[in-house]
């Protein structure tokens, strides 16, 4: 039998490429916390226009989209990736993405792409490492660590606060913080942020360790 030639997209698929794009610009506004009118004056468009292309209504160009996607720190192929309702909704550990070890950090990604509502992590630390030599701050989120295990050690701002597996503590992304183990034995931590404050180029660092670096 003959191979088919590729179809040409049709109307319904063109309407649900518009969909996915016009729900994921609206949910990318919202999780960033800006109003029309902000997206806006920061993309050189206007807000009417920007209602009607969250709603569907209007289309618009590749430059225009790439501004508004690079206001969210992700990419203009994020815009359109499709939901990943389809795919298997657990992550195995053994799956987590993971960045090159660090200062005696790894650091695995545990949220979806893309970015939304909120990003989380889980850092591993060995005796002494932690989250870099200098306390470093990004955006202006705010964000809950979790002990999940060993003791850890969070500088955070002049503050300092020791803390046990089981104690959390949540404060502004914008302010400088630091975490270090100062335990005996690995220590193990879970950083949720909301807002997302990551950009797209960061979070491709992140390779499945399957089958991949990391």
């Amino acid at each position: 039998m003959a191979a088919q030639p590729d179809q040409p997209m049709t109307r319904t698929d063109e309407a649900e490429t518009v969909r996915i794009m016009a729900e994921r610009l609206r949910r990318l506004r919202k999780a960033n916390g800006l109003s029309l009118r902000q997206l806006a004056d920061a993309t050189g468009t206007s807000a009417s226009f920007l209602s009607q292309l969250e709603r569907g209504l209007s289309g618009a160009s590749t430059s225009t989209l790439i501004r508004i996607a690079n206001s969210f720190g992700t990419s203009i192929s994020e815009l359109f990736a499709c939901a990943e309702g389809g795919k298997d909704p657990v992550l195995r550990r053994h799956m987590r993405p993971t960045l090159p070890v660090t200062n005696g950090q790894r650091k695995m990604l545990l949220s979806r792409r893309p970015l939304t509502h909120f990003e989380t992590y889980i850092a591993e630390f060995d005796m002494g490492g932690s989250s870099g030599d200098d306390a470093y701050t990004h955006g202006d989120s705010n964000e809950m660590i979790l002990v999940l295990r060993g003791q850890v050690r969070l500088e955070l701002g002049s503050d300092s606060h020791d803390l046990d597996e089981g104690d959390s503590v949540e404060y502004a992304t914008s302010v400088p913080h630091r975490v270090v183990n100062i335990g005996d034995g690995t220590a193990e931590v879970l950083f949720m942020i909301s807002p997302p404050t990551s950009t797209s180029k960061y979070v491709d660092e992140f390779r499945n360790k399957v089958g991949g670096a990391g």
